[in-house]
């Protein structure tokens, strides 16, 4: 396998565009990454394209990649369309590294474009339910219903959930959030303070969707949505788009002036029929893209994480093995994964701030971990960060990720 590089990477500001189009979006994106890069469209040999909702919401079905990309001049080459619901830009990116990896292409860009935002936002929010077992449906609500009876928390009469206006994926969420609070002593306040964190490290970030900073007690008193998680716990529905030009060896030393971040490791996988704590997709792809990078949790300097809901920050904190499991609400009020803490977690803000549009999202993600790897966050800066970890799951069957990439990443030598 060939050592491969991140050598470019952009996207747009994430937010509600309601008259934006998935086109326009995957261009500015793509334009940024490659004027990144130093390089040119006729430089690239493949294009992978991460796309979830198009289809459903204009019938852009099937060939969207060569669809979003003619318009800016990228034809002729590849262009592989992957569709893996939030975990697609990151998939793409996978495939990108992998083929680069094998010596098929020497420079390749990945891409996720998403459009969410709807005049109708119940359409919108009913959207999400197609990122699970559409069959089984009725299945999956029993389980969520037997986990609860696990959980046994009260929900104070003035949180109850509303019953409407939100994604399944919440209740998803709120469920694995009552029952970690029952195992282990987990408290709505220790969610906010995660969430707070999230919204300082947003307010200090221009593309971020949200710049809003808010307070531990000003996110606890924010609108219900399902017990324990409050709206800004939870990622805004949103549209955007992000790149990633990827190369190997030989390309970066023809570049005049690279900026490169070095791949150390890129891993996908699929969930398990109810896998014990150590089987779950996270423990499982950490444990084998910390071994093919040769690092443990103790060495990742940032990263950012797959936190839809505040819940799902502190659930990957322990799965990494950044804390210990059952240790993850404690281990955010210590300050560790705030900025200037020992492991600064989604210094963009993260899904709850920077926004969720669900095929760019692990892109972003990526962008993140480059920009601070190259040193040129601005005030979100991590000082000396070396070595960071992207983990973007997608979708749910059963009760984990059908889809999860992690991505171990180092700051690299320009020659």
């Amino acid at each position: 396998m060939r050592d491969v590089y991140v050598i470019g990477v952009g996207m747009t500001r994430f937010g509600k565009y309601l008259d934006g189009t998935i086109k326009g979006m995957a261009a500015e994106a793509t334009e940024k990454a490659l004027r990144d890069a130093g390089i040119g469209k006729k430089d690239l040999e493949a294009a992978y394209f991460s796309n979830t909702f198009w289809g459903l919401y204009s019938n852009q079905h099937s060939i969207k990649g060569q669809v979003a990309l003619r318009p800016m001049g990228i034809e002729g080459i590849p262009v592989i369309n992957t569709e893996n619901a939030c975990a697609g830009a990151s998939t793409a990116f996978y495939l990108a590294y992998t083929a680069i990896a094998s010596g098929m292409f020497d420079v390749a860009l990945a891409i996720g474009a998403e459009k969410l935002s709807h005049e109708d936002k119940a359409f919108a929010l009913k959207s999400y339910a197609s990122c699970l077992d559409v069959e089984n449906t009725a299945a999956q609500i029993r389980s969520l219903m037997e986990q609860d009876k696990q959980a046994a928390v009260k929900i104070p009469e003035d949180q109850a959930p509303p019953g409407q206006g939100r994604s399944i994926f919440m209740d998803l969420y709120a469920s694995a959030c009552r029952l970690h609070m029952a195992k282990y002593g987990t408290t709505q306040r220790q969610l906010a303070v995660i969430a707070a964190k999230n919204h300082y490290h947003g307010s200090l970030n221009p593309l971020a969707q949200i710049q809003k900073n808010m307070t531990v007690e000003e996110v606890l008193a924010d609108v219900p949505v399902s017990y324990p998680l409050t709206r800004s716990m939870c990622s805004p529905v949103g549209d955007g788009a992000a790149a990633a030009v990827l190369c190997s060896r030989a390309f970066l030393n023809k570049l005049a002036a690279p900026r490169p971040v070095k791949v150390r490791a890129c891993v996908l996988g699929s969930g398990m029929d109810r896998p014990s704590e150590d089987e779950e997709i996270s423990v499982r792809l950490s444990r084998r893209a910390y071994n093919l990078a040769g690092v443990g949790p103790e060495d990742i300097n940032v990263a950012e994480v797959h936190d839809a809901t505040a819940f799902g920050e502190l659930h990957q904190t322990e799965a990494l093995g950044f804390c210990a499991r059952g240790e993850g609400g404690p281990f955010a009020e210590s300050g560790a994964t705030r900025l200037g803490g020992r492991i600064p977690v989604n210094t963009s803000g993260g899904l709850e701030s920077r926004g969720h549009p669900i095929g760019a999202s692990g892109l972003a993600m990526i962008y993140e971990i480059v920009v601070q790897l190259r040193g040129e966050a601005g005030p979100r800066q991590v000082e000396g960060a070396r070595l960071g970890l992207v983990e973007n799951g997608g979708g749910n069957i059963g009760l984990e990720e059908a889809a999860m990439v992690i991505g171990i990443f180092e700051k690299a030598n320009r020659q």
